[in-house]
C-alpha cells in the first residue's frame, strides 16, 4: 500500500508543487471511519516535501508516524480541557508531559492551539477560561524550556468581528473586548501568531446573487476598494485578513502580531441550498489560493508580509455532522484519489479497512479533529469540529540533526520529567 501511495503522490506532485509554499498548510481531518493510517500519511508528506502540519488534537499515532519527517506540527488542546487547565495549572503540566514530551525532538512541534473558535462560541465559562488556560499551558512549556520552540495560541472565526467591510472599518465585537484585549496582549508578549478561520465560501453561500463568484475564487474581477485607505482588493480572503488586521490595530497590537489563516477552503459538494459547492469551484478556489501563496505575497495592507495559510482539508470526512458540505472539503477522497479534477490522474489507494485511522497530506498541512491524544488522564478526545462557527514552492526539509539542538531538548525533557 505504501508503494501505491507514493505513486499517487508522485503523480500529484507536479500540480501541487507548482502551487505549494513553505507558508502553505493543509487541514488534515480524521472525523471518518475510512481514512488511511498515519503511516500512509507520512509517505504522502515525505513525497511532497510538506513542511507544516496542523492537528486539532495531539494524536500520538500521527505524531509518532511523522517522527524524523522534518514537518513542523501544530497540535491542539480540545475545548473540553480548557476549563480544567484554567482551574488547575497542574493539568497543563500533565498534558505537556503526556502529549508533547514523548514526541520531541523526534517530531517537531512548533505550536499548540488551545480550543477552537472559543470566543465566538457563547459559553461564558469557556470565555473566562480561555486565557488562563493558555497562560497555564505556556507556563508548563516554560518549565520544560520549550517556549522558544512551541508557541501557544488559539483560532478564531470571523464572528469575533462586529463588521468586516470595508476592511479598515473592522473592529472586534464590543462584548468580546474584555476577553480579546488581554488575549492579544498575551500573544504579543509571547510572540505567538493570531489565527483566523476565514471562509469566503460562507459569504457566497449566504448571498450568491450579490457576491461576485470570481471575487471569492481569486479569478479576474473588478475588485473592490476601501475608501478610507485607498487600497484595492481583488479577492475576498485578503479583505477578510486585513479586516482582522484593522481590528487588531484598533486594539493597539497590530504591529506586534503575525496573522495566519488557520482554516480556509471550499466544498466540492453540498446540500441543495448550499450554493456554489461544486468540484469546479473547489478546484478553482484551492488551486488559485495555492498559487497565490506560492508567490509569497501579502495582503494589500501588508504587502511585504507573506501570508501563511492552511487549507481545509486533506480528506473528505464521512462522519462530520452538519450539512453535506462539511463532509466534502477534502482535496482527496479516502482512497487517495483527487476529490475533483486537479489536472492529473492518480492511482487509487486500495486495501484500506474502515476504522484504520487517518493521516496524510501534502503541500504543507493542517490536521483537523481526530480520535484524540492523551489528555493527562482525561481519556481520548471525542469532540467533532465543524468547518467554522462563522456561518510551495516546495523547499527541501532542513536538517534536524543539529547536536546542540537535540542536546538542549533532551536536557529540557530531563528537567521537566524530574
Amino acid at each position: 500500500m505504501a508503494l501505491r501511495l507514493l505513486l499517487a503522490v508522485a503523480a500529484l506532485a507536479p500540480a501541487l508543487a507548482a502551487a505549494s509554499s513553505p507558508a502553505l498548510g493543509i487541514n488534515y481531518g480524521q472525523v471518518a471511519d475510512n481514512l488511511p493510517p498515519p503511516q500512509a500519511a507520512a509517505v504522502l508528506l515525505r513525497a511532497l516535501n510538506a513542511t507544516k502540519v496542523k492537528l486539532y488534537d495531539a494524536d500520538a499515532r500521527v505524531l509518532s508516524a511523522f517522527a524524523g519527517s522534518g514537518a513542523d506540527f501544530t497540535v491542539g488542546l480540545p475545548d473540553r480541557l480548557v476549563p480544567r487547565l484554567a482551574a488547575d495549572p497542574s493539568a497543563a503540566a500533565a498534558w505537556v508531559r503526556a502529549n508533547i514530551l514523548p514526541h520531541v525532538p523526534a517530531t517537531s512541534i512548533t505550536a499548540v492551539t488551545v480550543g477552537n473558535e472559543v470566543l465566538s462560541g457563547g459559553d461564558t465559562t469557556m470565555l473566562r477560561s480561555l486565557l488562563p488556560a493558555m497562560e497555564a499551558l505556556h507556563a508548563a512549556l516554560a518549565a520544560c524550556n520549550l517556549t522558544t520552540r512551541v508557541a501557544v495560541t488559539t483560532a478564531h472565526s470571523l464572528a469575533v468581528l462586529s463588521s468586516s467591510f470595508p476592511p479598515s472599518s473592522a473592529a472586534f465585537r464590543r462584548d468580546l473586548l474584555p476577553y480579546m484585549t488581554p488575549l492579544l496582549g498575551f500573544l504579543a508578549k509571547t510572540g505567538s501568531p493570531f489565527l483566523i478561520n476565514a471562509y469566503p465560501y460562507f459569504a457566497y453561500k449566504a448571498d450568491p446573487d450579490r457576491v461576485d463568484l470570481n471575487y471569492v475564487l481569486f479569478e479576474r474581477n473588478a475588485g473592490v476598494g476601501d475608501p478610507a485607505t485607498g487600497l484595492h482588493y481583488d479577492n475576498m480572503l485578503h479583505a477578510q485578513v486585513d479586516a482582522v488586521r484593522a481590528a487588531i490595530c484598533k486594539a493597539n497590537y497590530g504591529k506586534s502580531l503575525e496573522i495566519r489563516v488557520s482554516e480556509t477552503g471550499w466544498p466540492s459538494e453540498g446540500d441543495d441550498d448550499e450554493a456554489g459547492a461544486t468540484p469546479e469551484n473547489a478546484a478553482r478556489y484551492n488551486g488559485n489560493l495555492m498559487r497565490l501563496v506560492a508567490q509569497g505575497k501579502g495582503t494589500p495592507a501588508a504587502p511585504g508580509e507573506a501570508l501563511q495559510v492552511y487549507v481545509f482539508a486533506l480528506f473528505n470526512e464521512d462522519q462530520k455532522p452538519g450539512p453535506a458540505s462539511e463532509r466534502h472539503y477534502g482535496l482527496f477522497k479516502p482512497d487517495g484519489s483527487p476529490a475533483y479534477d486537479v489536472g492529473v490522474k492518480a492511482p487509487t489507494i486500495t486495501g484500506i479497512g474502515k476504522g484504520s485511522g487517518s493521516a496524510g497530506n501534502g503541500t504543507g498541512l493542517v490536521v483537523a479533529q481526530g480520535p484524540g491524544g492523551a489528555d493527562g488522564g482525561a481519556g481520548p478526545g471525542t469532540g467533532f469540529y465543524t468547518v467554522s462557527a462563522a456561518a510551495n514552492k516546495v523547499t527541501s526539509w532542513p536538517p534536524r540533526c543539529m547536536q546542540s539542538l537535540v542536546m538542549a531538548l533532551v536536557l529540557a525533557m530531563a528537567i521537566c520529567w524530574s
